[in-house]
C-alpha cells in the first residue's frame, strides 16, 4: 500500500489497516472492528464533491477502492482552516461526529463507506446538519 500523504497532521484521520492474510486462494484484508449501522458503495465521477456537512451522531470510515479524492475537516463550527488529505487506493480514513467534512474527487472513484447510524433517509437527515460552501472557496 502506497504510503499516504498527509496535508496536516492529524493520526486519527488515516486509519492503519493490519497486513493482509494471503493464502493461495488470495487475500482477506481487514478493514475495521466497530459496531455499523449501515455500509454502502460509493461511487463519484472526477470534480464531484461530497459532504460539505457534519452529523451529529454519525461516524463513519471511508475505503477507497479506486480513483482519488482530498478529503478536508474540522471541528463543528470552527472558523479556522481545514485540515486536509490527499486520499489514494487502498486507504482508510475515519470521520467523527460533529466534525464538518467534504471529499473533493480528483478522478472517477469507488469507496465503501461503513456508517455508525442507519442510512435510510430519516435517519441520515435527522442526523445531518448541512453548511453552506464559502463564496469562492472549497475547503477540499
Amino acid at each position: 500500500m502506497p504510503k499516504p500523504r498527509v496535508i496536516a497532521a492529524d493520526p486519527s484521520v488515516l486509519v492503519s489497516l493490519r497486513p493482509p492474510f494471503v493464502d493461495a486462494r488470495g487475500q482477506l484484508q481487514h478493514l475495521v472492528d466497530a459496531p455499523f449501522g449501515s455500509a454502502l458503495v460509493m461511487t463519484s465521477v472526477k470534480g464531484a464533491v461530497r459532504g460539505r456537512h457534519y452529523h451529529k451522531t454519525d461516524y463513519h470510515y471511508t475505503w477507497l477502492q479506486s480513483g482519488e479524492l482530498l478529503y478536508a475537516h474540522r471541528p463543528a463550527g470552527q472558523s479556522g482552516p481545514y485540515q486536509r488529505w490527499v486520499i489514494r487506493p487502498g486507504q482508510l480514513f475515519y470521520t467523527p461526529p460533529m466534525y464538518e467534512h467534504v471529499m473533493e474527487f480528483t478522478a472517477d472513484s469507488v469507496a465503501v463507506v461503513l456508517a455508525r447510524n442507519h442510512r435510510t433517509m430519516d435517519h441520515y437527515e435527522a442526523d445531518t446538519v448541512r453548511l453552506a460552501p464559502a463564496p469562492g472557496a472549497t475547503p477540499a
